[in-house]
């Protein structure tokens, strides 16, 4: 990834100033500006995911797919950020079969001034993206992709796989080119996978650690220290936890992390778009907060009683 290197109020006005095109939602202009800002204030660098999902209807062609990807890449990277391509609804219902993907991740990958990373995410995030890089079959799906990224190795940061299967990562970083980054989105292995063995590690960018990001800041300046007891025994309570909040369906696993936030005091209430507070069952939420407080989490159990509370009494719990 590249640092932001524009002026945070000049990007401002840019942003409110702009027409944007039909394939990014003006709603999300602010979370852009708000990101940009933040990196800019820490002098850190800033990452925006591009996606297809502004896209209407089933049926796209190939350069409707491409071209909508390439619309946010530009809208990113000439404010300074660089991109993560997100894996396209409309691309897996429309693909013929691998070279369908090669064809508009080229593309892309091509016209990108910055390294892009790559996420390739599983069904069991969103049952929509089954059968991505055109086989339902990992294996095939991962020989498709890696001749997708070492076509263009110098065009790609890393690849991120969130498809909760330890080995099919592995398998995965070992085989990438040289200099081509792993990135771990496995919520149910991501202490061992972080930590690595004799052949490479994964790098942390997974969901969890919005959840328990206090505990997991901890252990990774202990990982950098080179303080694996602590590291692992800080983080190995945060996996039962993990697993609990993406368990199946996983894709109900934002129920947890908003529930989580609110608990912690991060926002004031417990509602979310849709009414997807309400995807998980009371028992799974009470659950939720045993494991998180085994895991160290709260700070302030006053204010999880406090929170928690009315939450139970709206459930009949009493």
């Amino acid at each position: 990834m590249t640092t932001v290197s524009t002026k945070a109020d000049d990007i401002a006005r840019v942003l409110e100033d702009e027409i944007v095109g039909g394939a990014i939602p003006r709603n999300l202009i602010p979370a852009v500006e708000k990101g940009i800002r933040e990196a800019a204030a820490e002098g850190g660098d800033l990452a925006c995911g591009i996606t297809t999902d502004a896209l209407a209807g089933p049926d796209h062609s190939l350069e409707t797919i491409a071209a909508a990807y390439l619309e946010q890449l530009e809208f990113v990277e000439s404010r300074g950020g660089s991109a993560v391509m997100m894996a396209s609804r409309a691309l897996a219902a429309g693909a013929r079969g691998p070279d369908d993907y090669a064809a508009v991740y080229s593309r892309v990958l091509a016209a990108a001034d910055r390294p892009v990373i790559i996420h390739w995410l599983g069904p069991m995030f969103d049952p929509a993206l089954a059968g991505y890089w055109g086989s339902a079959d990992p294996e095939q799906a991962l020989a498709a992709l890696l001749e997708i990224v070492a076509a263009h190795r110098e065009g790609v940061d890393g690849v991120k796989i969130s498809m909760l299967d330890d080995e099919l990562e592995l398998e995965l970083r070992r085989r990438l080119p040289a200099g081509v980054r792993c990135y771990t989105g496995d919520d149910f292995n991501f202490p061992d996978l972080i930590a690595g063995d004799g052949d490479g590690h994964s790098h942390a960018l997974l969901g969890i650690f919005d959840g328990i990001a206090p505990v997991a800041i901890a252990a990774l300046h202990a990982l950098d220290a080179g303080d694996l007891d602590t590291y692992h025994r800080l983080l190995a309570p945060t996996v039962p936890l993990s697993r609990h909040i993406f368990q199946t369906p996983t894709y109900h696993y934002k129920t947890g992390l908003v529930f989580l936030a609110y608990l912690s005091g991060h926002q004031e209430h417990f509602r979310m778009v849709g009414g997807q507070e309400g995807a998980r069952s009371i028992v799974h939420l009470a659950e939720l907060v045993r494991l998180a407080d085994a895991a160290g989490l709260f700070a302030d159990p006053d204010q999880v009683a406090r929170r928690l509370t009315p939450v139970l009494v709206t459930a009949g719990v009493r």
